[in-house]
């Protein structure tokens, strides 16, 4: 007999069920808040990527509970046109945007993406490097400046925030840190096979592991400052680096050291449904990512679709769109020297065309030159004591290079005549030329 006391039940059971999936759906519903923490001039050097030189305590920590990505690549291996293609969504060739501090116009009628998070009700804040190669029209940012914070925003606001740390920039690492307060020692650092193995040059690897040590601990800060509110529960977190090391043949040239960044994204359980696909606390992918996601991922993590003109795919969030076969790279004008070089990226190989074979590598760059390393290697090479490794970078280009990079770390053994590499060099060489024209 159905009774009122079970019919009370039901109406309970009923009733719990009703208010749970209420709860879930406005936590769904409640836009989640976004920051990315951004790194200047780094690979990925850091302990939790397996470099057991490496100090990035803060770092490893977050990656102990986030997604972990070892194919993340920025477009270009220098920070104007890289951040260019993040802001906007859309390869800078395609913009007239690809030149190192070129100036141009957004196409009519598109937008930076925080111009559309605003509209979708959120605070944006970067803090505080821009250099992009676009110009700002209308509205981008609420604040953009080195006052720049998340916690100025109007109460009961979500917030997508931006945060630069520049200390292990390039020009950080001929600045040299005192004796007394140096961490890693020169002498157990790796040297690449390209560059020529000098206490100079042991100095400076030494020393931009220094200034990533240094940069972790900002990293730590900036992390603490949303825990200390209250609202690592509620909040989406990206790390990444701009692009690959400030070492030179790293920053400026896109081979894979180059254009290849750390990328970290933590999602609090709140928000498990706007994960990547295979996400769990301490996972790692090898998914294909690139800075040209960005734009369409974190408007997709909003729950807005990503605009058409946006040309890349989001990778997590509402949106989310499968993993894609090939990243893409450039090169154009670093400075005052031209170039022109392409590349694409299919997890194992790295294909690079280079459209000026004619230039050597190692043209001649003011700001490069810097370096110690620079001016070592270049007097060596004129000196006749490096070996064809090292030799390459201050010769001129052949028209395609192939690496290996399950083989060749350093991608130094170019496999573009390799008779056994053929058909890696015919698909990679089709890809390249598609994407050149879709572009």
């Amino acid at each position: 007999m159905f009774t009122v006391s079970r019919f009370s039940r039901l109406i309970l059971t009923l009733a719990g069920v009703a208010t749970f999936a209420l709860g879930q759906a406005r936590a769904e519903q409640k836009l989640p808040n976004i920051l990315w923490i951004t790194s200047e001039d780094n690979g990925a050097h850091l302990g939790c990527y397996g470099d057991t030189y490496a100090t990035s305590p803060n770092i490893d920590r977050l990656a102990k509970r986030s997604l972990r990505y070892t194919n993340a690549s920025s477009t270009a291996p220098v920070c104007a046109p890289a951040r260019t293609t993040i802001i906007s969504g859309i390869y800078p060739p395609a913009t007239g945007a690809e030149h190192m501090r070129s100036m141009t116009r957004m196409p009519k009628g598109f937008k930076m993406y925080p111009a559309y998070l605003r509209e979708l009700g959120y605070y944006c804040t970067n803090n505080s490097k821009e250099d992009y190669n676009l110009r700002k029209e209308g509205e981008v940012w609420h604040a953009s400046s080195r006052d720049a914070h998340w916690s100025n925003r109007p109460e009961g606001k979500p917030f997508f925030a931006v945060f630069n740390h520049t200390i292990s920039h390039e020009s950080q690492i001929r600045n040299r840190i005192a004796p007394e307060n140096q961490i890693h020692d020169p002498a157990k650092v790796r040297i690449p096979a390209y560059h020529p193995d000098t206490p100079e040059v042991r100095k400076d690897w030494a020393q931009y592991y220094d200034r990533i040590t240094m940069m972790d601990k900002l990293v730590g800060r900036t992390l603490n400052e949303v825990s200390d509110a209250g609202l690592a529960d509620d909040t989406i977190v990206f790390y990444y680096g701009d692009h690959g090391s400030g070492m030179p043949r790293n920053k400026r040239w896109p081979y894979f050291s180059g254009l290849n960044v750390p990328l970290i994204v933590h999602v609090p359980e709140n928000y498990k449904h706007l994960a990547p696909a295979g996400y769990e606390a301490g996972g790692v992918s090898d998914q294909l990512v690139g800075f040209i996601d960005f734009a369409p991922t974190v408007l997709s993590i909003a729950g807005m679709k990503p605009p058409a003109h946006m040309q890349g795919h989001a990778f997590m969030g509402k949106h989310a769109a499968p993993a894609q076969k090939y990243s893409f790279g450039f090169r154009g004008r670093m400075d005052e020297r031209y170039d022109m070089v392409r590349t694409v990226f299919d997890r194992r190989y790295v294909y690079i065309r280079n459209y000026m074979p004619h230039k050597i590598y190692g043209q001649f760059i003011s700001y490069m030159f810097k370096t110690p390393t620079t001016r070592i290697w270049h007097e060596m090479y004129h000196a006749g004591k490096l070996n064809e490794s090292q030799s390459k970078f201050w010769q001129t280009k052949p028209a395609e290079e192939l690496y290996d990079l399950k083989n060749d770390r350093d991608e130094v053994n170019n496999l573009a005549k390799s008779k056994e590499h053929r058909d890696a060099l015919r698909r990679l060489r089709q890809a390249h030329v598609k994407w050149v024209k879709d572009v």
